[in-house]
């Protein structure tokens, strides 16, 4: 073939007609991989990833120069546990290092061996585009014992995503962070925000951008998925210290329309002494989208608003949207400073949600600073230290036409699914700038990527319907999304929108619902409920008076027996908080998801990677959530090894001897679940057992 091969210090490189490929360790036992088609691999982006420390960290080995060996027209490279072979042809094979394969490229070539084709179909493919980039596709070859799971945050019923295709793109409700996790021991970063998809077929797997200037994505091997979830943190960043406030429960509705509603709010928790951490602002406050203030008409007196709420111990959280209306104080200036995301065609506005909008350009640092000076002089600096960083996809309404956007760091096919970072940056920069301390800070974002969770993101699930079969969707999307490396998690107790005050069923889904938030990473009570109040008047479209805002959405507000319930499960909830922020600092020193699948804590037991409807809460507490309308009991899984104690009605124990089974096998269980109890096990001898008995 006649392929260069050649080592540059800890740098494999092969060059062949017009491609340049390096492979080089990046962090204990892990490597990255970049592909050019143009005169060389480019280095001005690490987009998700960070400089591997020279030593390594505590959660992994400390790594070693790699061997590297040139044979000929082959070569080999070993970083630890990983080995990338790479054969005359140019195609990679990885392997656990003296051991089986991993994964590697799928290429049709003649005379390749067993692989020999006619077909001649490369597992590189660079498919040139006007202005010079590429649409890139990467081939892998499928296994028929590979589950694959992560991929970020998706509106579907599977866990395991052998078999699905999936978009690279963000979208309300859909976080994109493509970063695989892989029953064969391995774990895979697509380190490309550009649009693509991926697809997880059982004749290939199949990875593509629709344009890009090179290949580039990041492996690790591991012998369990908390070593592979650990490298990954190390490779992309770890998360901060959630602040210990976070951890309780969070009141928020769609919306609170003046001061005086919310004061009222929120002293009626405070009156009933129901346990409440934070209390959030929706939108709408501000006079106009791109005004990033309160309108003082109905928002008089934030300084002592949040004075107030700190007397009592809540924290005050605001929305932030980073639209610009073309009416906005603020549209000339950033328009004329190129602050604002452009269209290559059409009109310069890309969402019309009551009026005609673009966004900030969160890739321009000019504009990142322009959108904090006004956050800082209107919020941060009256004493509000929490933001909800709403519409962080864009959300490029109606259609997402993203063939016609442009950011300042390119096209938006190009780097688009990066776009949540830098907006989560643009805060967590300007508050740290501003002296709040990195374990101070905790921004709601409706949209991540690989990275965001450096930024103190806490990602929620978006827009989601109220009803059972979104609900199961929900408890999916968690578990991937802390595989994916974002920890932080939460969702609209009760769906976004659909629930009714004052309908039966809907009781019964909120309470399901909130007993699930119980046992998240965050638990916090949203939602656009029914009957809906309009003001439809010239002033209304203007946005000079509150437009529309939901039903009462306060756990009083659903009567008074689902008032018990969600009483109770708040209590629970603040019994909890210790353990909680356990959890929490192996979130932040080790990248452990705070929920995960039950093979997480258990990957020897081969029948638990398939158990999607159940989820470990920590390393000590078993949860089954009940799912579907009407279920009074349930089956549950239980791991094998262990003692397991079930908590049940009125706090009493039913004890289950795991250890006594088959320890290669786990062990079935049916239990009660009438309403106002969740299935719960906790290992035996665990402290967080006192917190659950006599409390459910």
């Amino acid at each position: 073939m006649n392929a260069i091969l050649e080592q540059d210090g800890n740098r494999l490189i092969r060059r062949f007609q017009h491609e340049t490929l390096w492979v080089e360790p990046w962090g204990a036992n892990s490597l990255r991989v970049r592909g050019s088609r143009n005169d060389d691999v480019s280095q001005d982006h690490d987009w998700a990833l960070i400089a591997p420390e020279p030593t390594g960290s505590a959660s992994t080995a400390t790594p070693t120069a790699p061997e590297i060996s040139i044979d000929g027209d082959t070569a080999r490279i070993v970083n630890g546990r990983i080995t990338a072979e790479i054969n005359r042809f140019g195609w990679i094979t990885y392997r656990r290092t003296g051991g089986d394969v991993l994964t590697e490229e799928f290429w049709q070539v003649k005379d390749g061996g067993d692989e020999t084709s006619a077909i001649e179909l490369p597992g590189r493919g660079y498919t040139p585009v006007l202005g010079g980039d590429w649409k890139l596709t990467l081939r892998h070859k499928a296994y028929d014992d590979e589950r694959i799971y992560g991929l970020g945050q998706r509106q579907i019923h599977e866990l395991d995503l052998k078999g699905c295709v999936l978009e690279l793109a963000q979208r309300n409700s859909q976080a994109n962070v493509p970063f695989a996790l892989s029953s064969r021991g391995y774990g895979m970063l697509w380190n490309n925000p550009a649009v693509g998809r991926v697809s997880f077929a059982k004749n290939l797997t199949e990875w593509q951008a629709e344009r890009t200037d090179q290949l580039d994505y990041w492996i690790t091997a591991g012998d369990t998925p908390a070593q592979i979830d650990e490298a990954y943190a190390d490779a992309t960043g770890h998360a901060p210290m959630m602040p210990d406030w976070a951890t309780g429960f969070w009141q928020c509705k769609l919306r609170y329309k003046t001061q005086d509603e919310l004061l009222r709010v929120a002293r009626g928790y405070k009156e009933r002494g129901v346990p409440i951490s934070v209390i959030v602002i929706d939108f709408f406050h501000w006079p106009q989208q791109g005004e990033w203030r309160f309108d003082p008409k109905y928002w008089p007196d934030p300084e002592g608003m949040v004075r107030e709420l700190d007397e009592m111990g809540i924290k005050l959280m605001v929305s932030i949207w980073p639209t610009v209306d073309v009416n906005s104080e603020n549209w000339d200036e950033m328009d004329a400073k190129g602050y604002l995301v452009r269209t290559d065609r059409g009109t310069p506005t890309l969402m019309n949600f009551m009026g005609n909008e673009s966004y900030f350009d969160a890739f321009n640092p000019g504009a990142r600073e322009f959108v904090w000076s006004k956050a800082r002089e209107h919020y941060y600096d009256k004493g509000i230290r929490l933001f909800w960083l709403d519409e962080a996809e864009p959300d490029l309404s109606p259609h997402y036409d993203f063939d016609i956007v442009r950011y300042d760091a390119g096209p938006a096919l190009q780097v688009s699914n990066y776009y949540p970072v830098e907006y989560a940056r643009t805060f967590y920069e300007g508050q740290r700038e501003a002296g709040q301390q990195e374990g101070d800070i905790c921004n709601l974002v409706r949209s991540a990527w690989a990275g965001s969770q450096r930024y103190g993101a806490l990602l929620w699930s978006g827009d989601v319907h109220s009803t059972f079969e979104s609900f199961r969707r929900q408890v999916v999307a968690g578990l991937n999304a802390g595989l994916s490396g974002i920890p932080w998690w939460t969702t609209d107790i009760g769906g976004f929108t659909g629930g009714t005050v004052a309908d039966p069923k809907f009781h019964e889904l909120l309470v399901r619902w909130f007993q699930f938030g119980v046992f998240c990473p965050v638990t916090r009570l949203h939602g656009f409920r029914n009957p809906i109040e309009f003001e439809v008047t010239d002033a209304w479209r203007m946005f000079n008076e509150p437009f529309c805002s939901g039903a009462d959405n306060e756990i009083w507000s659903y009567g008074e027996d689902v008032y018990e319930i969600l009483r109770s499960c708040i209590e629970l909830r603040e019994r909890l908080r210790p353990y909680v922020a356990e959890q929490m600092q192996r979130a932040h020193e080790k990248g452990t998801p705070v929920i995960r699948p039950l093979f997480y804590d258990f990957p020897d037991q081969s029948d638990l990677w398939g158990v999607e409807d159940e989820y470990m809460f920590g390393p000590d507490i078993l949860v089954a959530p009940i799912l579907h309308e009407g279920l009074r009991h349930r089956e549950v899984t239980l791991p094998a090894g262990e003692d397991w104690a079930f908590v049940g009605t009125n706090g009493e124990t039913v004890d289950y001897a795991g250890s006594t089974v088959d320890p290669t096998g786990s062990l079935t269980v049916e239990v009660p679940a009438p309403l106002e109890t969740i299935p719960v096990f906790v290992r035996k001898g665990s402290t967080v057992l006192e917190a659950l008995r006599n409390h459910q």
